[in-house]
């Protein structure tokens, strides 16, 4: 645990999900603690996101927990005690907002006397822009904004500065040497073709077009990314169709991705966790966009606008997260040709 300086204070963050919205803290979070180094912070979220936290400061701790063995109030105050006794921290910051993390700051304000302050998601704005109709389409306070908002108002106000989480380096990839050829003067671009929801996926048969034009210029070396079976049957087989084509599904954890993502010249992913992780080892990312939209404030830490893919369309955006079932049944929003998005990826190359 991180030793606690008597003129400092200690401060417990809290964010249980989503891989992409845990990526977006850690630009904000190395930041906090670069600027109060004399303050300890603890961030507390799902074992397995304590990957994203490669080269962390000193004064930050993660606590990783499984939510599950602490369900309801009982289990939340449970949670409590055990944070407490750990930590035993002055302030917390809630950066997510949902009814789990509201009932555990409550028990910290009431029983442990800490200073609490949350996120302001801005729900009322993000409706009034994916309505049906009418929409008002503002560009709407970034998630990063949002985030150190909370620190802010804990008294705790900073300037980001962040580039990557190796610094001004790249992450060590010599453990996959056995299936990566060596990069040389390559151009290496990451396709990350899945999502979690419909309303985010760009056409499979579209991306694999994508794939088959990259695929025939000389220098290329295209890796896709993805999880599970289904999508590396899918990746697989793209990878016996066409050459300089190589799948990462399954190769390492979270922490071995970011590693190589930080050699590649360009990621091409969905409004995803993909674009977001680039966006931690500073590699640019050519962003596909259909239901959602960067409007919403998700877009990822130094990414251009410039480079996201979408099309002007009056029904969109019609959801935050890409969850909402299309109105017109057909996603049109992801009718983007793919000859345009090879163009684009090609052009982010040649820059």
């Amino acid at each position: 645990m991180v030793q606690k300086n008597n003129a400092g204070r200690t401060v417990l963050i809290t964010r249980f999900s989503a891989v992409g919205d845990i990526a977006m803290t850690l630009p904000l979070l190395y930041s906090l603690c670069r600027k109060y180094p004399e303050h300890c912070f603890a961030f507390v979220s799902r074992e397995r996101f304590g990957q994203f936290f490669i080269n962390k400061p000193e004064n930050l701790e993660f606590i990783g927990v499984d939510p599950d063995r602490y369900k309801g109030p009982v289990g939340l105050f449970r949670l409590y005690r055990e944070l407490k006794k750990r930590v035993a921290p002055d302030c917390v910051a809630d950066l997510h907002d949902v009814l789990r993390t509201k009932l555990l700051r409550t028990y910290f304000r009431l029983f442990g006397g800490a200073v609490c302050a949350h996120i302001i998601k801005g729900r009322k704005e993000k409706k009034a822009l994916t309505r049906q109709n009418n929409k008002c389409r503002a560009q709407l306070t970034s998630t990063f904004e949002r985030y150190r908002d909370v620190f802010t108002r804990l008294g705790m106000p900073f300037e980001p500065e962040f580039h990557s989480l190796f610094g001004n380096g790249k992450g060590d990839i010599s453990d996959f040497c056995s299936f990566i050829p060596p990069k040389g003067d390559d151009k290496w671009v990451g396709i990350a073709p899945f999502a979690r929801h419909n309303g985010k996926i760009y056409p499979l048969e579209r991306m694999e077009r994508v794939i088959e034009i990259l695929s025939k210029h000389e220098g290329v070396k295209i890796f896709c990314f993805g999880n599970g079976p289904k999508e590396e049957e899918t990746v697989n087989r793209w990878c016996t169709k066409y050459p300089n084509t190589i799948s990462f599904i399954g190769r390492t954890k979270f922490d071995g991705e970011l590693r190589f993502i930080s050699h590649l010249d360009v990621m091409v992913s969905m409004d995803s966790a993909n674009m977001h992780m680039a966006s931690l080892v500073g590699t640019p990312a050519v962003s596909i966009w259909g239901a959602t939209s960067p409007l919403a404030g998700f877009l990822g830490w130094n990414q251009k606008r410039e480079d996201c893919i979408e099309l002007d369309l009056e029904c969109r955006p019609c959801s935050i997260f890409g969850n909402k079932p299309c109105i017109h049944g057909d996603y049109r929003c992801m009718k983007i040709e793919p000859e345009h998005v090879a163009e684009r990826i090609l052009k982010k190359l040649r820059k």
